[in-house]
């Protein structure tokens, strides 16, 4: 008999109780487990010094570590074939059980758990877990768009641990609107969570409909002191006192650093009025280039503003239209940080593939603001050229651009998205 010590609503945990189903082996759950409590105990830290689960009790001796866990237990199996029947099945299997442990596990874990408020919450950091999480998924994407399964055609431990791990994704911060990028995963995990011997153990999966909140860093507000009767009255007042000095030494050493303005907020004021452009914009239905673009260059501040037109670098490989459109609206969820100083249209031309992608953008300032292109890692994928409004054609291309129109060599465009 093997024994599982965890929670049991541990998502590491189900790796070694799928395995089990998938091989025929019996493992069972321990009693009454309490975080915090029964892995503080000397039987358990016996069995892993660092306290942590899952831990597989065996008759041979514990075994720790979630991924070895599951190895373990399907290997308990001769010859189970979701360990793999090849030498590179077996290293294939390998490879994915890495990838989704450090690409996939690892990254949601730095976006997910300083939100539940297991760390310290810091934007940037966020920012560079969710951008690395989708070069991730961007990957494995790729791979399941003509693979059904992440080794041959059958579930193999490689998709059990994957599975487990996309599950907490899923199921607690990887929203529709983020996972709608990656059709191919979600199939892939819908797929999975419904095989009968998965559901068995995770049971009925719902995906995560909004993110968890930042934590408040807010310290706790003091309660109210009700008034002490006679002499106690001192007391209670220098009590109060007391606390009140604290909470303010507290407050001044919690309290966050003003945060630093946007080297945009410090330019001379504009005479356009982005927002105004963007309501124009929105609000047009008919006769669209002689009210919204004339509105547009009405309102078009050459030294506020700057436009720019950019070009994939590597539309080759835009071989699937679906893909390709996935592609740009990843791309422009990912802009959302410019929101307040930036319009967008983006392209997708051809009638067949490779389509072609283009777009113009509207920035404050007169180069690409610097914070954009650091932090958003797909502006290294275009090539970028500044709009020169003294050439008629590029002014024209300007005008086609924002109408949606097929100016380009008479190939139809085959999807516009706006960035506003």
């Amino acid at each position: 008999m093997q024994v599982l010590h965890a929670g049991k609503t541990n998502k590491n945990a189900f790796k070694a109780l799928i395995a089990a189903e998938y091989s025929g082996v019996q493992v069972k759950m321990v009693e009454n487990f309490e975080m915090g409590v029964s892995n503080k105990t000397p039987e358990f830290i016996k069995m892993n010094p660092l306290g942590k689960v899952p831990v597989l009790e065996t008759p041979e001796g514990p075994v720790f570590e979630s991924n070895a866990i599951a190895r373990y237990v399907a290997r308990s199996k001769v010859n189970n074939p979701i360990c793999g029947s090849t030498l590179i099945d077996y290293g294939h299997i390998e490879q994915w059980i890495d990838f989704a442990t450090m690409e996939i596990d690892a990254n949601i874990a730095k976006w997910l758990y300083p939100r539940l408020g297991y760390g310290v919450h810091l934007p940037p950091s966020e920012e560079a877990a969710i951008a690395a999480l989708k070069r991730a998924l961007g990957a494995l994407n790729t791979h399941l768009a003509s693979n059904t399964f992440l080794v041959g055609h059958f579930v193999t431990l490689a998709d059990i641990i994957m599975t487990c791990n996309l599950y907490l994704g899923f199921s607690q911060i990887m929203t529709k609107s983020f996972t709608s990028e990656f059709p191919h995963i979600e199939r892939y995990f819908w797929t999975l969570v419904n095989q009968p011997k998965i559901k068995k153990i995770l049971g009925e999966v719902k995906q995560a409909v909004s993110l968890p909140p930042v934590p408040s860093k807010k310290p706790a507000a003091q309660p109210k002191e009700t008034k002490p009767k006679a002499e106690p009255k001192k007391e209670a007042k220098k009590e109060v006192e007391k606390q009140a000095a604290k909470a303010e030494a507290a407050e001044e050493e919690e309290a966050p650093k003003p945060k630093p303005k946007n080297p945009l907020d410090l330019l001379p004021p504009s005479k356009m009025v982005l927002d105004d452009w963007k309501r124009l914009y929105s609000n047009t239905k008919t006769n669209f280039r002689e009210v919204a673009i004339k509105g547009f260059w009405d309102m078009y501040d050459p030294e506020g503003y700057s436009l720019w037109f950019c070009d994939y670098k590597y539309n080759e490989e835009n071989t699937v239209s679906f893909v390709t459109m996935n592609k740009v609206g990843g791309f422009l969820q990912r802009m959302d940080l410019a929101r307040k100083y930036a319009f967008g249209k983006m392209l997708v031309i051809g009638a067949n593939p490779p389509f072609k992608v283009k777009g113009l953008w509207l920035f404050r300032g007169q180069e690409i603001p610097q914070f954009v292109i650091d932090e958003c890692y797909d502006m290294e994928l275009y090539e970028w050229k500044k709009v020169d409004l003294s050439d008629a054609a590029q002014k024209e291309r300007v005008n086609q651009m924002i109408e949606d129109c097929e100016p380009f060599e008479g190939e139809p465009l085959l999807d516009a998205k706006c960035f506003k």
